[in-house]
């Protein structure tokens, strides 16, 4: 899914409205021009992430949706802004500091081997019994992760012993994900 610069920003702006609207409820929402921009009709997965100083402050998301995008996106910058259990919840003094970086996701898919990892394009989720985790592909790239590793901080994330990978052949799907951030856009 090939997203346009205005797309992206209209995306930033969307997240960062909808957090702000929770500050101060005067602030009308912000409803893009679907007609214009279809793709933020498009029923997919996204996940927002929010830093600050690079530091992980909350993210939250969604692997698929029945909503269309632009209304997904809201709903994930919310929670991840105020129910990301790891933190408490955002103050309105942050709103100043934090950076909005956003993943939309391509469709899961199965994957057949751990060979078929691609380190940097690929976010995995595994499923093991009723345990899940889910590491987006962003993520072995800032932590220097070989896919050994990766594997190893996705067990982890999903409660599964680290090194349970190497033990059984895992149940994993993988996605792709076309990730940017406010700091990297030039927003009106």
């Amino acid at each position: 899914m090939e997203i346009s610069l205005t797309e992206k920003q209209i995306m930033v702006n969307i997240a960062r409205n909808s957090i702000f609207r929770r500050f101060d409820s005067t602030i009308e929402k912000l409803e893009p021009d679907t007609d214009e921009f279809p793709i933020l009709n498009e029923k997919v997965g996204v996940f927002v992430t929010l830093t600050i100083e690079s530091e992980l402050r909350g993210c939250i998301g969604y692997i698929l949706s029945e909503k269309p995008l632009y209304l997904t996106l809201a709903d994930a910058a919310v929670e991840a802004a105020f129910s990301d259990p790891r933190f408490p919840a955002l103050k309105r003094y942050d709103m100043n500091i934090i950076d909005i970086e956003i993943s939309v996701l391509s469709r899961p898919f199965p994957l057949n081997s751990y060979d078929e990892i691609e380190v940097g394009k690929h976010g995995l989720i595994v499923t093991e019994g009723n345990r899940r985790g889910l590491l987006l592909p962003q993520v072995p790239v800032e932590h220097n992760l070989s896919r050994e590793q990766f594997l190893s901080a996705l067990c982890r994330k999903a409660g599964i012993y680290s090194e349970y990978w190497r033990e059984k052949k895992l149940k994993l799907d993988a996605f792709t994900a076309d990730v940017f951030s406010e700091n990297e856009l030039e927003i009106e």
